[in-house]
């Protein structure tokens, strides 16, 4: 009830009107807030719409941008300057002062902060490393890159050195950006898409490192000041060693101011003819594991696995026994010279053959001992056709891209290898696919070594097949440091025919000559253990362990294996540590199956595992 009295009037409420003034501003006050969130929430919104389709529109076009780099990136300019503008304008739509506000929200704001990553990102390297680099190949094509008469001009190379050097340098922060980002409270499509981005920015920083190593090293090794030799290995896959195979065939190449040419070729047999005593003394870990193998046969240089040891031990070797003492070392292997088929074309061999993209590899590590008994013919076969796939790419044949792409798929395989013995060039190499190092355990990943070697003096590696898989036991939330094991798995499997003891070759099975049964196939394998992992266990199915070496200040493991035809062996080892580590690599010995990847992957989830094969 309500008493008016001279136009007041008296409430009836026990509330003093202090505290009704108070409680209407804090009325005023929660509304205002509610209305100020949905103002947020529809700004945030709208503008997030707004970046994705923006990043829509660069995830549409990034083929388009790739292929126009890949054939010519003088002409890429355009393309990639149309999906710089998108990635400018999604970074600004996402850097805002209400978004990095709204950043701070519970769950939505991890979000938030992850989309806005992804298109700061894709604003840094696209428009301060890409968009760079093709203005200033504006005058730049690929096919100046091609050899005319035997001779490539290396200025195209050294106008882009700077700009792709930059270029790298931005491209690996910005792949930084992704790699820094905590998944754990990211969920459904959008951590399907931070994952997807990150591979993306991983491999472009990837390219355009390789790409600046690419610039600065080749116009010297190309001769640009005068004359180079380099010894040319070609590693035989059919007899493991473990950085691919045998050093099988020795090619001396020289470059003089562009000019390539081939000077010579000796046989690992020849060159390893007259060796007594080993070339150097090797130090005392690695004649633990190795004993002296590698200082005295030359086709075994490539046991040890680490390509900046064994590219000086090559050049000595070579120098002592030829008196030449090249500039530096490189290797690849008949998987490589396939990648080359397929941009030359076939090539006809000087026995009326044709080797092409298709039959190289079974050409060269199988077929050649069911038509060459004599190994100083299979020799002369190997080094023809080496000699004839250069002759094709000295000749300018095929496609420019083409060729720069096989070699860029054969060094990531770490099937081309290279040691130079100018400090400064190695300095390049270092860090690279192709320097041939030993795996590097860092902060983020745990890398194993697996390196296989064949025991009995055959070819029957061609026929061994590996299967490689990775798997952590647990993760620790957010990337904080916690204990964990990490186990790695391989099957050797002996894929020979039945009968190979009588069926295959007897240069093949090497006909029990050193101690194996024909057919049987002898594995040795080393495994390297990541620097600072303990290890828990390490054994073979039967019950078989190790013995224990060190080497470089990794853990060694070596096993051995007797494979019957059609069969199998399995091999399990565990290690742990307390790290930070989310990821797992096992960098294992290229086979000659191209289909396998030497490069076994995992990520840091309960039940994620990686196989190689």
């Amino acid at each position: 009830m309500t008493t008016e009295t001279k136009g007041t009037s008296v409430s009836s409420s026990p509330l003093p009107p202090a505290m009704l003034r108070a409680g209407r501003v804090a009325a005023w006050v929660v509304g205002a807030f509610l209305v100020l969130l949905v103002v947020i929430a529809a700004w945030v919104g709208v503008r997030g719409w707004m970046a994705y389709q923006h990043l829509s529109r660069i995830e549409a076009g990034i083929s388009e941008a790739s292929s126009a780099l890949a054939s010519d990136p003088g002409a890429a300019g355009t393309t990639v300057a149309r999906l710089a503008t998108d990635a400018s304008a999604a970074h600004e739509l996402t850097s805002d002062p209400v978004w990095h506000l709204a950043e701070a929200a519970p769950w939505i704001g991890p979000q938030l902060q992850a989309f806005g990553t992804v298109a700061s990102a894709g604003d840094t390297l696209l428009s301060d490393a890409l968009l760079p680099l093709v203005t200033a190949a504006q005058d730049t094509s690929f096919d100046a890159l091609k050899p005319v008469n035997g001779r490539i001009d290396t200025t195209g190379l050294a106008v882009l050195a700077q700009p792709a050097q930059s270029a790298a340098s931005t491209a690996a922060d910005a792949s930084g950006q992704l790699l820094g980002l905590n998944r754990t409270p990211l969920v459904g499509v959008l951590a399907r898409a931070v994952d997807k981005s990150t591979a993306v920015f991983e491999q472009a920083a990837t390219s355009l490192d390789a790409l600046s190593r690419a610039t600065r090293l080749l116009p010297d090794v190309l001769g640009q000041n005068g004359e180079r030799n380099y010894l040319l290995l070609v590693q035989n896959n059919a007899e493991w060693r473990s950085l691919g195979g045998i050093a099988g065939t020795a090619i001396l190449l020289k470059t003089d101011h562009g000019a390539i040419s081939l000077a010579n070729t000796e046989s690992g047999t020849s060159l390893s003819e007259g060796i007594k005593n080993p070339v150097v003394d090797l130090p005392p870990d690695v004649q633990n594991i190795y004993e002296t193998r590698p200082a005295r046969f030359f086709q075994n240089l490539t046991q040890i696995p680490d390509f900046t040891f064994d590219g000086p031990l090559a050049r000595e070797m070579y120098k002592q026994r030829t008196g030449v003492e090249v500039d530096g070392v490189i290797t690849l292997d008949p998987v490589v010279l396939s990648y080359l088929l397929r941009s030359t074309g076939p090539v006809a061999l000087p026995d009326g053959e044709t080797l092409s993209a298709d039959n190289a590899v079974q050409m060269l590590l199988s077929d050649v001992y069911q038509r060459y008994p004599d190994p100083s013919a299979q020799d002369a076969f190997f080094a023809g056709a080496t000699g004839a796939v250069f002759t094709a790419f000295l000749e300018g044949r095929g496609s420019t891209v083409s060729l720069l792409t096989n070699l860029a798929t054969a060094a990531e395989q770490r099937r081309v290898l290279m040691w130079s013995a100018d400090p400064e060039e190695q300095d390049i190499l270092e860090g690279s696919s192709v320097a041939g190092e030993l795996p590097v355990t860092d902060e983020e990943t745990a890398r194993f070594g697996v390196y296989l070697n064949d025991g009995g003096g055959s070819k029957m590696s061609y026929y061994v097949k590996p299967d490689v898989s990775l798997a952590w036991d647990q993760c620790a939330p957010d990337g904080r440091k916690g204990q964990r094991q990490l186990t790695l798995k391989m099957t050797l499997t002996n894929t020979a025919p039945a009968d190979a003891a009588t069926s295959l070759p007897k240069y093949v099975t090497a006909n029990g000559q050193f101690g194996t049964a024909p057919g049987t196939a002898t594995v040795v394998s080393n495994v390297y253990l990541p620097e600072g992992y303990e290890l828990v266990s390490g054994a073979t199915a039967e019950g078989t362990a190790s013995v224990t070496g060190s080497f470089e200040g990794r853990q060694v493991l070596t096993f051995g294996f007797q494979l019957l035809p059609q069969a199998s062996a399995d091999l399990t080892v565990t290690v742990r540590a307390t790290t930070t580590a989310s990821k797992a690599e096992a960098l294992v010995t290229p086979t000659a199956d191209a289909a396998i990847d030497p490069t076994v992957a995992t990520a840091c989830e309960t039940s994620g595992t990686a196989t190689l094969g």
